[in-house]
């Protein structure tokens, strides 16, 4: 039976489960955005949230405690540093998930997942002005205005002076 088995064991062992999680946040914290399976990235997003909330408070417990997980001093700089500066603010949901379709050999689900504030061009807020759409309609429009302007094309043409083409000499 399965009773109170919530998570995702990703055909791993707990130890080798465990070290990939501290790999990938790992990764995650220093690229700011790491692309992997879609079962990966979820449970990812369970791993390294509380990490990025302990985050939030620079002391030295929670240091030890985050450190506890990553093991990596880059990785600790960089998650107390500019990261923590970031979601300050937010209140939680510091990771996003985009999926991106299936992986060529397995079929397996691809997604990217980022640190939401790091990604500039989900940032902008500002909207751009959508280009009217065109119907099939418009299209056959300017098919019957193009012959119209054929014959001033001829028109001008014909006032131009034509010149005879210039034949090359024969080789003999």
């Amino acid at each position: 039976m399965r009773h109170n088995k919530k998570f995702n064991h990703l055909g791993r062992t707990a130890d080798h489960r465990r070290a990939m999680l501290a790999n990938m946040a790992i990764s995650l914290i220093m690229h700011k955005r790491i692309t992997t399976t879609l079962a990966k990235a979820k449970e990812l997003k369970k791993y390294v949230e509380p990490l990025i909330t302990k985050a939030k408070e620079d002391s030295t417990n929670s240091r030890r405690v985050v450190f506890s997980y990553l093991q990596k001093k880059e990785a600790i700089k960089e998650l107390f540093g500019p990261v923590a500066e970031k979601v300050g603010d937010r209140p939680g949901g510091y990771t996003r998930i985009i999926k991106l379709g299936t992986r060529l050999g397995d079929a397996a689900q691809i997604c990217f997942i980022e640190l939401v504030d790091f990604d500039p061009e989900m940032a902008k807020t500002e909207t751009k002005k959508k280009a009217t759409r065109r119907s099939r309609r418009s299209g056959s429009k300017q098919a019957t205005e193009a012959p119209v302007e054929a014959p001033v094309a001829a028109e001008a043409s014909a006032e131009a002076p034509v010149e005879a083409p210039v034949e090359a000499p024969a080789a003999e």
